[in-house]
């Protein structure tokens, strides 16, 4: 346990990250340390004397566990081998039959035009899904191969678009209902695809936690054809929890969103924080702005729905951003983003900050989307967007 000058206990503890301890009830709090060095040399150790619950306690998986890069696909373009990677698996099978792959689920059935088949949409959902940030550049190779197969535009503009990903029940549907049609080798075939998809993007460090934990998930059916068959009976949802069940220790922080909505706000909110370290060396506390800019996200797509999210900040946090939402005056609000723009203050010191801070905040923000059954905005956030101009002018491929 570390205590700061100012009082705060901080605790190192599960998912190899910090827990802050509200002095109210004792209770621990998952909260991004202090960035400012200051308050980092003033901190000492102090011999914890409060009983810890299990839940707290770090084990071995996660001090292995790869949490990849929180940077969007705005400024850093995918590396171009991942893109070959992808378009040679689309090319190669992207126009199979519709009769073997039909596609008639949502939300792939609605995305893609009538004629296309469910191998599109098993290579599509993979890259959407093992996104940490599906926060894409509106020229991103990786997105306009798959133009000739789209049955209306992509969410977003032409600078970003703003991709919601599909759930893993989504991903799980495409072979259950091949299974339930009692077509086994499609079913088998459209897996693998899902599988070969994951290892290309794996390369990337924006995708690489979350393929390696689809992959992990997949393999056992892929050696062993009809392990999962007996499970798609039962639904797309039984094969979600069967493939969840199987996911190693070690890998399954990168799946939480799938498990726990609430877990997964609490992480990205963390993120984001850690995101905005850069602001300590201003003068600004890095959970402020954090705060602030969830505040002006909400204020601008869904204020009602603090209360559902309430519970999963820390105390210090929640009053942050409550009292910023519901005070015009608040001085906060300085840090809000105006006429699209971040201020001054919050600029990022680079490009691939600023990928990070753009990633960090759309991640936060399909978080809470997903915590509380909001429709994510289909121009992004608020905080999120303001970072893209920032990085109009820093892409890999600028116009």
């Amino acid at each position: 346990m570390i205590v700061t000058a100012d009082g705060r206990r901080w605790l190192f503890g599960a998912h190899a990250r910090w827990y802050l301890q509200d002095p109210a009830d004792g209770r621990w709090h998952l909260a991004a340390p202090p960035a400012d060095a200051r308050v980092r040399a003033s901190a000492r150790v102090l011999r914890c004397t409060t009983l810890l619950v299990p839940q707290l306690v770090p084990r071995g998986p996660d001090f292995t566990h790869d949490r990849g890069s929180t940077q969007g696909f705005v400024g850093p373009d995918v590396p171009l081998e991942v893109v070959k990677g992808v378009r040679k698996l689309l090319k190669a099978h992207g126009r199979r039959s519709r009769e073997h792959f039909p596609l008639t689920a949502d939300p792939f059935a609605e995305q893609f035009a009538k004629d296309v088949p469910s191998t599109v949409a098993a290579v599509w959902g993979t890259v959407v899904w093992c996104a940490y940030s599906p926060a894409f550049d509106g020229n991103e190779m990786l997105l306009s191969m798959f133009g000739e197969f789209l049955g209306k535009p992509l969410p977003g503009d032409d600078w970003v678009r703003w991709l919601v990903p599909p759930s893993l029940t989504d991903l799980a549907g495409l072979y259950g209902e091949r299974v339930r049609a009692g077509a086994e080798d499609p079913a088998l075939f459209l897996l693998a695809l899902m599988a070969d998809a994951a290892e290309v993007l794996a390369d990337d460090a924006r995708f690489r936690p979350k393929a390696a934990a689809l992959v992990a998930m997949l393999e056992p059916e892929l050696r062993s054809p009809g392990l999962d068959h007996r499970t798609a009976e039962h639904g797309d949802v039984a094969l979600r929890e069967a493939w969840l069940a199987r996911c190693p220790q070690h890998l399954r922080d990168a799946a939480v969103g799938e498990t726990s909505p609430g877990d997964r706000f609490r992480h990205a909110v963390y993120d984001v924080v850690r995101a905005l370290d850069f602001v300590a060396g201003r003068g600004v506390d890095p959970r402020a702005a954090a705060g602030a800019l969830l505040a002006a996200d909400l204020a601008t797509a869904a204020p009602q729905v603090f209360d559902l999210l309430a519970a999963w900040l820390d105390p210090e946090l929640r009053h942050i951003v409550y009292a910023v939402l519901n005070d015009e005056g608040h001085p906060l609000r300085g840090y809000w983003p105006r006429d699209g723009e971040l201020p001054t203050t919050l600029r990022p010191p680079s490009r691939d900050r600023a990928a990070a801070l753009l990633g960090a905040g759309y991640a936060m923000g399909l978080a809470w989307c997903a915590l509380t059954g909001v429709t994510p905005p289909t121009r992004g956030f608020t905080g999120a967007s303001a970072v893209v101009g920032c990085l109009i002018h820093e892409r890999d491929d600028p116009r």
